[in-house]
């Protein structure tokens, strides 16, 4: 087999559409690639890729090569052992395709379908039940990580020797070396659906309230909340599994999302505004039941519902958008709110602002969630004065020991990453152990020097 791997330039984005830089881009097919590629590369000049959806740049390296790793897509599910082996580039969506027909889910699913493996695991997602499962990597057995010097390791969690590699690789956003093959457990299911219980809510306390509740009551809970209602109202939707005796389908397991539509590729930058946004938000309140137990739905409306609009993200026009998701701790509940009066006060409309309850946090040193809240808002890039605002909030998300995603993040400086993620020196010198050469970096590692 050839180790020869040729490549085009390509001017690249995150999935909301900001900060473009262009790379060589190039699509490997096997392992020996991807070696040959890492043990050439120059200092600061080479980074992976999958789908593309996180939302700033941890994907791109302006001047480099940028590896897209979508070739290596085979998955192989072990119904014995309740495990998947997958390569990188396999997506979430066609994992899904392979094993709920099985009998089996996801450990943690994000809020789209559209992700690889090898990005699950280099952002390690989280989803609608982290408050009991935590994050992907906490289901991950082992995976195979080509490193700096163009070898590959095999980290597990549970070897005390490839321990730490593997943490500072979960999370870790690619700068550890190139993931190509991952083995994880998975959730057995009887059914191709949710049962879902909606309730709606007048105002955020009391919403919030109900959620710090449900953490004991659910496998599966999250809030949507209207980001431009004072009262903070919103509607909470908890669920788990049906069961084989709730569903009364002839082939309780059949599963088959499909995309609705696609948004137009030209859209004007003021499609979104505060009363496009607000009209949808009245609609989505109303529709929703103030009280509704038991309600089947698909995997697919539950979990990725966005999923069924291809190219979402051109909704928010030539300028982008951006998401700000941050994760604090009990204690500072009180950011949610301060947040959520401070975007509506400079006219940042919302329409997917989504809330959250976190679990204990796991051992990786990058990785996002710890024990309490994150709110996730998409906002339009052109919004004035939204830049200076995000400084502002980040000061009191920082001070309150919280942090932002780096899966999501577009914008945050340096100084913020140092404060609000207080195990980077840990991360630093497994990634220099890993990386002694410091081939891999990205246009996010730039910017906030990691």
């Amino acid at each position: 087999m050839t180790t020869t791997l040729s490549g085009h330039s390509a001017t690249l984005t995150g999935w909301g559409r900001t900060d473009p830089s262009t790379a060589l881009l190039c699509q490997p097919t096997a392992l020996e690639q991807i070696q040959s590629v890492v043990a050439a590369a120059s200092p600061a000049s080479l980074i992976a890729r999958g789908l593309g959806r996180a939302y700033g740049n941890p994907a791109q390296c302006a001047g480099g090569t940028v590896l897209e790793l979508t070739g290596l897509d085979h998955i192989q599910l072990d119904a014995a052992s309740g495990c998947a082996t997958c390569g990188a580039g396999a997506s979430l969506d066609a994992v899904l395709r392979v094993i709920v027909p099985a009998g089996f889910f996801l450990p943690v699913t994000p809020g789209t379908r559209n992700v690889t493996i090898g990005g699950a695991i280099a952002a390690d997602v989280h989803g609608k039940n982290h408050h009991g499962e935590g994050s992907f990597a906490n289901h991950v057995l082992w995976l195979k990580l080509v490193d700096g010097s163009g070898q590959l390791r095999l980290l597990s969690p549970s070897d005390p020797a490839t321990a730490e590699a593997f943490w500072a690789t979960a999370g870790g956003m690619g700068l550890t070396g190139v993931i190509v093959e991952a083995c994880f457990r998975l959730i057995p299911i009887s059914s191709s659906l949710i049962s879902v219980d909606t309730t709606r809510f007048r105002e955020l306390d009391a919403l919030m309230a109900a959620m710090v509740e449900a953490d004991a009551r659910y496998r599966y809970s999250v809030a949507w909340v209207d980001s431009l209602n004072p009262a903070g109202r919103g509607v909470l939707t908890c669920g788990d599994h049906a069961s084989r005796e709730q569903v009364s389908e002839a082939d309780p397991l059949h599963y088959d999302p499909k995309a609705l539509a696609g948004a137009p590729a030209l859209l004007p930058g003021g499609l979104l505004n505060a009363w496009t946004v607000r009209a949808f938000n009245e609609a989505w309140y109303r529709k929703a039941p103030k009280q509704r137990n038991g309600e089947l739905q698909a995997i697919s409306p539950y979990f990725h519902p966005l999923d069924g609009v291809s190219n979402w993200n051109r909704i928010y026009g030539p300028a982008g958008f951006l998401q700000y998701q941050f994760a604090v701790p009990d204690s500072a509940a009180h950011l949610v709110r301060t947040t959520l009066e401070a975007l509506r006060r400079i006219g940042a409309p919302s329409f997917l602002t989504v809330l959250k309850r976190f679990g204990p946090g796991n051992p990786g040193p990058l990785s996002f969630p710890m024990p309490g809240w994150t709110l996730a808002a998409d906002v339009s890039a052109a919004v004035p004065g939204l830049f200076e605002l995000l400084d502002q909030l980040d000061e009191q998300v920082a001070d309150a020991g919280g942090r932002l995603y780096l899966a999501k993040d577009s914008r945050q400086s340096a100084t913020m990453l140092e404060r609000s993620y207080p195990r980077l020196d840990v991360w630093r010198q497994q990634r220099t152990l890993l990386d002694p050469r410091g081939v891999f970096s990205s246009d996010l590692a730039r910017r906030v020097k990691l």
